[in-house]
């Protein structure tokens, strides 16, 4: 007979959304320490001298700058990146709205039809001698689960794109005071969105669960089935988020960059440049909105798998509460684990010089993840029962709580090993990115040779590193064991997104500092911030593939399952012809991606020509460029280019299921996720490192980079080109494959019971 959990049902109902009303709380808190800093000459006199004393205002004293005028310009400029970021959001939801509604109904009528929307409780599926809902029941509230994940996902995204343009010129301003001030302006405004994202989603979730067991009572199993719909609704909208925001970013980029800083050999993020507004624009709807609803996406899908599995475990079958809710408990201390990790870097310790920045942030995963190893163990200890079972492909295992605590904790860890190889190959600190740096001197070709070669290299520690993962959180706890390893990895969330958004955030604050015409020493205080931001980027987008991959597998897992397949044989026509079309479609999708942005990019390339050839004066200062031209290309670009490669995406298992069955259907999920995580590791990191190859010769911080500069060389002009092509590779294609391999397994897995039972139409001819 199984012990029970220590934590008693009640105390699990009120620690979960507790933990999320904490989470919130601690987000609004940070956001009033950051609306502290005023937009306005008037409010800024007595905004924080008392502190700092007139040191505060030696930039501008020392160099006779007209202080109301700057700060007007910056809240000028705030305002028409917001706009236009609030604009392209709202254009985008309108197509995404229309898709959701589309799929939605697909939704209900595939599962619906299983049972011929019969409303008779049907035998349960794993244990037949028990009854569950019927079949309609689970159309109902998967549709339901779908539009809480997508509504949820979007708002996520929203929010962190208004607290970004929030807090971008707010940053400039701070930076005048001091390099510690702007830091902890944008490290709060970052933690903002973390925090309000991870408890959103935890919330959203808890809530779906308990209304949702108001109908299904004791049918667990189909409770948590409808579940799954959570997962997919949230990933569906990351996946547009991401590739409409990464196209929409990069085609502004690389116009900017080719026509000013190469063509032009003006500075970037100058105001003369047409693209500029775009530029700045692009960063908040792809690094931010996009990025947030894709980490929103893998935490409800790791959720999902893991509650999936669970159900038709032991915890489902004997209705044990609280070791059922474990991967909620798990993610409501992460977010009280990452609480205290952020006191750390506003509160506990100050920024004093550039050189701590990077530092402080890189503290931050260590603390969230050392602070998290003792969280799990203690939510291991009290919220599961010391022996229990485990669902595995048919039989139950039987595990011990010490087990799952160590498969959370390896995923925990190889998140952050994950996130220093990352940092390694991507930072301008270390040699590899220096090589690359150094390659520029022979041009743009040595310079592509090596940063491509650096990013197939830096895939090799990251997949060892799942790879591990994988065995020993399967040999212990099978696939709730993998599930569980993939919450592991996002149960810091709040700090991952806190130092990811960031960089964006810095980065806008530079774009302001040029814009407004600020002192170049202001320029280098945000530079230093952005350089670090860049690097903590490359380390967000490494989670995220990382964690991609086990929810993946997890998923795959709870699929193979569902779909009541008892092994997947490669060596079967079926599910071999699956394997390889799978591992094809990641280069399909990046092809497309790609393309997207040098098309979109071509337009804007061609429209900041023709305003710097033919507005008189625009050259000299003297006249204002045309913005909203280049935002409307970006916008209308990205907004078009979005629907095929997200077309591809969600179709291909509808059509594989429908037409060739799960076995094939399960070939081309571990065919995509194989080859999905190589590439996307591979093109985040080389566009990471030429990225920062080129801020290594504009810094010129060493012998060795002074060598490469000034900004203007030939080398200079070489990395320049590296960083265009390495654009859409770090912020278009990449990040979005780890949405490709998620996506296609959870819908895979909510359309299991329609494709086990009306698919594979072709096959069955032969």
């Amino acid at each position: 007979m199984a012990s029970a959990a220590i934590l008693p049902e009640l105390a699990t109902q009120v620690l979960i959304p507790v933990a999320a009303a904490v989470g919130i709380a601690f987000a609004v808190l940070q956001w009033l320490l950051v609306s502290k800093v005023r937009l306005s000459p008037e409010g800024r006199a007595d905004g924080g001298a008392g502190k700092s004393g007139p040191s505060d205002y030696l930039i501008e004293e020392e160099e006779g700058l007209n202080d109301h005028n700057v700060v007007l310009k910056c809240a000028e400029i705030q305002s028409a990146i917001s706009e236009g970021a609030t604009s392209f959001l709202f254009t985008e939801y309108k197509y995404v709205g229309l898709f959701m509604s589309i799929f939605a109904i697909l939704i209900f009528l595939f599962l619906g039809s299983v049972e011929g929307f019969s409303t008779k409780s049907q035998p349960c599926h794993y244990t037949k001698d028990k009854t569950c809902k019927p079949a309609l029941a689970n159309a109902i509230f998967s549709t339901i689960a779908f539009v809480l994940g997508a509504v949820t996902s979007l708002v996520s995204g929203f929010l962190g794109m208004k607290i970004a343009t929030y807090a971008n010129a707010r940053t400039t301003l701070e930076a005048r005071k001091g390099v510690g001030k702007a830091f902890i302006t944008a490290f709060r405004s970052g933690a903002v969105m973390g925090f309000l994202l991870a408890a959103s989603g935890l919330l959203v979730l808890y809530i779906a669960i308990n209304l949702f067991g108001i109908y299904y009572g004791d049918d667990w199993e189909g409770l948590f089935e409808a579940i799954t719909g959570y997962g997919l609704g949230g990933s569906s909208m990351a996946l547009f988020g991401r590739v409409g925001g990464g196209i929409y970013t990069k085609a502004a980029d690389v116009g900017a960059d080719l026509v000013g800083k190469v063509e032009r050999n003006i500075p970037e993020d100058d105001p003369r440049n047409p693209a500029v507004i775009a530029d700045n624009v692009g960063d908040n709807v792809g690094d931010i909105a996009g990025m947030g609803s894709d980490l929103f996406g893998s935490y409800a899908e790791s959720s999902c798998a893991a509650l999936v599995v669970a159900s038709i475990s032991s915890f489902g079958i004997n209705l044990e509460f609280t070791p059922m809710m474990y991967p909620l408990l798990v993610s409501s201390m992460g977010i009280i684990g990452c609480l205290i990790t952020t006191l750390f870097a506003t509160d506990f310790f100050e920024i004093k010089t550039v050189n701590e920045i990077e530092p402080a942030l890189k503290k931050q995963l260590i603390i969230s993840t050392v602070v998290m190893t003792i969280g799990i163990a203690l939510v291991s200890w009290l919220g599961l029962p010391y022996t229990f079972t485990i669902f595995n492909f048919g039989v139950q295992k039987t595990v011990q709580s010490w087990q799952l605590f160590l498969c959370v904790a390896v995923g925990l860890w190889a998140g952050l090993i994950i996130g220093f190889v990352t940092e390694y190959y991507t930072s301008n600190a270390y040699g590899p990115v220096q090589d690359v740096a150094d390659s520029c001197r022979t041009g743009a070709a040595t310079n592509v040779i090596f940063g491509l070669a650096l990013g197939y290299k830096s895939v090799i520690i990251p997949i060892f590193a799942i790879a591990f993962s994988i065995f020993l959180s399967f040999s212990l706890a099978a696939m709730y064991g993998v599930a569980v390893a993939a919450l592991g990895m996002l149960s810091t969330i709040a700090t991952g997104l806190a130092i990811d958004a960031y960089g964006p955030i810095s980065d806008n604050a530079g774009g302001i500092a040029e814009m407004a015409g600020m002192s170049h020493r202001i320029r280098e205080r945000t530079d230093a911030l952005d350089a670090a931001g860049n690097t903590t980027a490359a380390i967000g987008k490494g989670f995220a593939i990382g964690s991609a991959a086990l929810v993946s597998l997890a998923l795959f897992g709870a699929f193979v399952s569902r779909a009541a397949i008892s092994t997947v044989d490669v060596l079967t026509p079926k599910v071999f012809i699956g394997l390889i079309v799978g591992a094809m479609l990641p280069y399909w999708f990046s092809a497309m991606t790609m393309k997207s942005v040098g098309s979109a990019a071509l337009k804007m390339v061609e429209e900041v020509r023709r305003q710097f050839n033919t507005i008189p004066g625009l050259m000299e200062g003297t006249t204002k460029p045309d913005y909203a031209t280049c935002v409307k290309i970006s916008t209308d670009a990205s907004i078009k280019e979005m629907i095929p490669p997200g077309a591809l995406v969600m179709l291909t298992p509808l059509i594989v299921g429908i037409l060739f069955g799960v076995e094939t259907l399960s070939g081309v999920l571990a065919g995509a996720l194989v080859s999905g995580v190589q590439i996307a590791i591979s093109a985040s990191n080389t566009g990471g490192a030429w990225d920062n190859a080129k801020k290594y010769i504009e810094a010129g911080a060493s012998e060795h980079a002074r060598t490469l500069g000034p900004k203007g060389s030939d080398p200079h002009k070489a990395a320049v080109i590296g960083d265009t092509i390495g654009d859409p590779l770090k912020d278009t294609s990449g990040p979005s494959l780890n949405i490709l391999i998620k996506l296609m397994a959870v819908e895979s897995l909510v359309f299991a019971p329609f494709f086990a039972t009306h698919g594979g139409i072709l096959f069955k001819w032969f």
